[in-house]
């Protein structure tokens, strides 16, 4: 059945160049026809050797459209039609003068190299044409990954650019897996078959396929027909009608990363310069994989910080608590006891000793304020909810707490979550005038959001410290920070923070991790 297919279709390809050449011919036939209508009535009023190179609007437009061959067919037909109706003798096909003899070759030779440049032109056209839609492609490309955009978008937008560019019916990009394997991570169909691309799937580079003859040379390769192949890849091929593939490889700092293949379901094989083509964009995937790299690391170095600084907060808030807030209060207990023991005559003694109570009690409960300050104890003992309770109890400003959902939250998501708000709560105090704040607290699968609105005198901006090191605090864990505040109508400082390390995820699909 598929050698009888294979038959069929290359009948059919065969009936349909010459199908396509009837028709030209016939139109080049009626334009000659035409012109040589508007010659006849002409003649009587203009030398009929004037006449002839009127046929060269009909050569060039034939060259023009259809190419040199048409173009030399058509010169010929104006000759021969004009030696048949308007060269003495009429009729026969011979020519009664030298004179005429002479015009004839040069409007035939004029008409071949006419045809010649016009063609050129048309090639020089449409070669240009094809360079600005090359251009243009790995601009948008270019400018997305200068956005630093997600990597499985660059991934998306390269398999689409180099399907169009290519004119292929599937491209596709596939990334090399430390066992050995492959994995398609993005794809795109001229014929919308999403059925048949399989995306996040991997593969055995057992048998015939472009990305097991990449990654065995690590130059581009061709692959003519997957008839009677073996392997995952080539039965996927064979699904989809693919009959030819071309494939280029990435390459990210001097590794061998992925591939990009383009498919044809046609028998006509690709253009010779269809791997260069391809490799231009190889070199933008490569960047986009570097970028995300680069910015994971970077993000990730951010969030080591913050993490240890909150570490140290945590142990400095461990050791006051079990260290000198302890201490503080088993002298203030041993100064009662010892107060308990003065005898009823030193009642000045016994009121000093009472003020030295008191103002140990004061400083213990200070130490704990500052602790609390420093890392509140409730926010591992109670969790987000709880400690941003405590907050709003504190807060000199009311406080009108707000949460949407509940549930567990990381750990580093939590204390991130409780500074955004006590430093937002400590601007609104020092600055906003406000009567009122409302914190709003909403969280679901994948975000924590949280806004803080007071009513105050607004004007506020990122050129404080306070704003800053929020800013700073939340970029670290790959979140975003938005602040509203014009002045005289309060401020809204909204806060997204990922539940997970997003950046950290991307560079993981980058590198080919699962």
């Amino acid at each position: 059945m598929l050698g009888q297919g294979s038959d069929a279709m290359a009948r059919r390809w065969v009936r349909l160049p010459a199908l396509r050449w009837s028709k030209r011919l016939l139109a080049s036939l009626i334009m000659v026809a035409a012109m040589t209508g508007v010659i006849a009535l002409l003649k009587p009023h203009i030398a009929s050797v004037h006449l002839l190179v009127l046929y060269l609007l009909v050569v060039l437009p034939v060259a023009v459209v259809w190419g040199t061959g048409l173009a030399l067919v058509t010169s010929v037909l104006c000759v021969v039609v004009y030696t048949y109706l308007f060269v003495p003798p009429i009729h026969p096909l011979q020519v009664g003068s030298a004179e005429n003899l002479v015009a004839l070759g040069v409007f035939l030779l004029t008409a071949v190299v006419v045809g010649q440049l016009a063609a050129r032109l048309r090639q020089a056209a449409f070669a240009a044409e094809h360079l600005m839609e090359e251009q243009s492609a790995l601009r948008r490309v270019a400018t997305l990954v200068a956005r630093s955009g997600r990597p499985s978008a660059v991934f998306e937008a390269v398999t689409r650019e180099v399907g169009l560019l290519c004119g292929a019916d599937v491209a596709r990009m596939e990334r090399y897996e430390p066992d050995g394997t492959v994995t398609g991570i993005a794809a795109w169909s001229r014929h919308r078959r999403p059925d048949l691309l399989l995306v996040g799937h991997r593969f055995d580079l057992n048998g015939l396929s472009v990305a097991r003859d990449v990654l065995s040379s690590g130059r581009p390769v061709r692959i003519e027909s997957f008839a009677g192949a073996t392997g995952a890849i080539a039965q996927e091929s064979r699904a989809m009608g693919i009959r030819s593939s071309i494939g280029c490889p990435v390459t990210v700092g001097g590794r061998l990363w992925g591939v990009i293949a383009a498919s044809t379901n046609s028998d006509r094989p690709f253009p010779g310069h269809t791997e260069a083509q391809i490799a231009s964009f190889t070199e933008l995937v490569a960047t986009a994989v570097e970028n995300a790299e680069a910015r994971a690391e970077l993000t990730a170095s951010r969030a080591r910080i913050v993490n240890a600084a909150d570490e140290a907060r945590r142990q400095i808030e461990r050791d006051l608590h079990d260290g000198v807030q302890q201490r503080l209060v088993s002298l203030v207990l041993l100064l009662g006891a010892a107060q308990a023991m003065v005898p009823g005559g030193l009642a000045g003694l016994r009121a000093r000793l009472h003020e030295v109570t008191t103002g140990l009690t004061d400083a213990s409960d200070e130490l704990r304020e500052m602790a609390r300050g420093i890392h509140p104890s409730i926010l591992s003992k109670g969790g987000l909810v709880s400690a941003l309770k405590a907050l709003a109890r504190r807060s000199p400003v009311p406080v009108d707490l707000v949460v949407h959902s509940g549930g567990d939250l990381p750990k580093q998501v939590q204390v991130s979550g409780y500074y955004v708000v006590s430093e937002a709560l400590t601007n609104v105090a020092k600055h906003a005038h406000a009567s009122t704040v409302t914190v709003t607290v909403e969280y679901g699968a994948e975000v924590l959001s949280l806004t803080v609105h007071d009513d105050g005198v607004g004007g506020a901006d990122f050129t404080g410290t306070g704003l800053v090191g929020l800013k700073d605090r939340v970029e670290a864990l790959g979140g975003r920070i938005l602040v509203d505040s014009p002045r005289a109508e309060g401020t809204t400082v909204h806060v997204e923070l990922p539940l997970s390390d997003q950046d950290r995820s991307f560079a993981d699909l980058a590198r080919g991790r699962q």
